[in-house]
């Protein structure tokens, strides 16, 4: 069975799952912003493990201090 910080999509489904456009991921990437991203060739891969903590680390939680 495949692990799940091993299991990749590409950036379609990247942008499904974040909710961001395609665009959007394609724009975070030439500025080197998360989430991360593997480069294997030509080809582009999000692992879902990194897409997982890149949502958990945009969490706010309620009456938390707005700095």
């Amino acid at each position: 069975m495949i692990q799940n910080d091993l299991m990749t999509v590409n950036e379609k489904e990247a942008a499904r799952i974040t909710g961001f456009s395609v665009k959007t991921l394609q724009n975070r990437r030439y500025l080197r912003l998360p989430p991360t991203f593997l480069k294997v060739g030509r080809l582009i891969r999000y692992r879902i493990s990194d897409l997982q903590s890149f949502l958990e680390s945009c969490v706010v939680e309620p009456g938390s201090d707005r700095g």
